[in-house]
């Protein structure tokens, strides 16, 4: 991601919706998380934590999206917003994603950047 975000700002994910699934016959709840978790100093502290073999120097902090439930209706764009706080300490955040379904879990990770606050 080369979007830079500020403290206050919103994050947004955007889902993409597989099509080719009929709704009316899936009868299952689909779950879709997003949180940033940091800061880290840089990518190499970050990749280090997800390992699970360091910490945030500053203290971790956790910005979460509500969790998102699709329908699962014909052209449905799900969205998950991440409020960053606007005191967030500048540095690399680790954005963790996740859809849940049938017991369950397929997810991911990307780096996500919090400026200085201006």
């Amino acid at each position: 991601m080369d979007t830079v975000y500020q403290p206050g700002q919103d994050m947004t994910v955007h889902w993409i919706v597989k099509p080719g699934t009929d709704p009316a016959a899936n009868s299952t709840q689909v779950e879709l998380t997003a949180r940033l978790t940091g800061p880290y100093g840089d990518v190499s502290e970050l990749k280090s934590a997800a390992g699970g073999t360091a910490r945030p120097a500053l203290g971790e902090v956790t910005f979460e999206a509500q969790p998102v439930r699709p329908s699962g209706a014909a052209g449905e764009r799900p969205v998950s917003v991440i409020p960053i706080a606007r005191d967030a300490p500048p540095g690399s955040y680790n954005l963790i994603f996740a859809v849940r379904e049938d017991g369950g879990v397929i997810g991911g990770a990307s780096v996500v950047r919090v400026a200085p606050k201006a």
